[in-house]
């Protein structure tokens, strides 16, 4: 293992769940980065990053801190619609770039992104931080020894009732609309899970509730892949059912069936010619994972776990699901 270090800067200290700082100090936390550098255009939020991480520079700008700063890895924690644009400022100025997910919001975006990190040769990823998650995990655990057999169907659900619609989320040119958020992750699940090129999409909407908000207020995509599995994924604004399951995986013999705000999911098999359901617990959680090897890849070369081509599917998949809601077509996916 290499002894170098690996500095970074960070683009957008905003306030909201603090990100700006969760990044930065999951990166220090690798014990192999150093944060010497942060850009906001509000003076306080670079007041707060000159708080927390006393020392670094700041700048009102990205462009302005490619032009001084010798930071190696720009990690952009910006509203969506700015990811594209501000990647790219990063990647032609030949530094390594991290972007929150969503990737983008187009998959023309995503290839415009991944040309310029093969062009500069350097790394582009996307925060899919949750493939590390202890359900997620678990999950595909269990699908990848064969324990529910031959998986045929795959359901990832998302439901509430309210919709929080004075911020830029609820902003469809600036969130991308509904599916872009928890949404990204969902997909971003259920692509690692099956595994198969995707074959074709269909997608629904509904806006019936949440005017003041220009996104959806429920959207859901079905997948089909090319081996015959199905996806359901959906995010619900405007569904009051409690406890609904978050996963319902069903395979020849066998299902996985597991609850948000659980610490276990419900293993259900044949044995002898019995139905026997088991109580799996989940997997202990990792949450420096996806840090730790993006730092590993960079000095040490290993392989990339979260690549710019898996996360621009996920793109390519909510990009269709929203072209089919809007003509009541089964859309072919770019890129499969």
């Amino acid at each position: 293992m290499s002894k170098k270090t690996l500095t970074f800067a960070v683009c957008g200290y905003g306030g909201a769940f603090n990100m700006g700082r969760r990044h930065a100090q999951e990166l220090h936390d690798t014990g192999r980065a150093q944060l010497t550098a942060v850009c906001d255009p509000d003076p306080a939020r670079r007041r707060a990053a000159e708080a927390d991480f006393p020392g670094i520079e700041t700048y009102a700008s990205l462009k302005r801190l490619l032009a001084r700063s010798p930071a190696q890895l720009i990690v952009i924690i910006t509203p969506h619609n700015s990811h594209a644009p501000l990647a790219l400022q990063a990647l032609r100025a030949r530094r390594h770039a991290i972007v929150e997910k969503p990737m983008c919001l187009t998959y023309t975006e995503a290839r415009a992104m991944m040309r310029a990190a093969r062009a500069g040769r350097r790394m582009l990823s996307v925060y899919h931080n949750r493939r590390w998650d202890p359900d997620y995990v678990t999950v595909k655990a269990l699908v990848d020894r064969g324990a529910v057999g031959d998986v045929f169907n795959v359901r990832c659900h998302m439901q509430s009732y309210g919709l929080k619609t004075d911020w830029w989320r609820a902003r469809r040119h600036i969130s991308g609309g509904c599916l872009y958020d928890w949404g990204a992750h969902m997909v971003d699940w259920t692509l690692g899970l099956v595994g198969a090129k995707v074959r074709s999409v269909v997608g629904f909407s509904q806006k019936r509730v949440w005017t003041e908000a220009s996104i959806e207020d429920e959207a859901r995509v079905l997948i089909r892949f090319a081996d015959g599995v199905v996806g359901d994924i959906m995010v619900s604004h405007i569904r009051n059912v409690p406890a609904r399951p978050k996963w319902e995986v069903m395979g020849t013999r066998g299902s996985i069936v597991s609850y948000w705000r659980s610490d276990h999911l419900e293993l259900t098999t044949r044995r002898r010619g019995r139905t026997v359901v088991e109580h799996v617990p989940f997997a202990r959680p990792d949450p420096k994972a996806y840090y730790r090897n993006v730092v590993q890849h960079v000095l040490d070369r290993n392989p990339l776990r979260v690549t710019a081509e898996s996360a621009a599917r996920v793109i390519a998949v909510i990009e269709s699901q929203a072209r089919s809601a809007r003509t009541g077509r089964t859309v072919r996916v770019p890129g499969e």
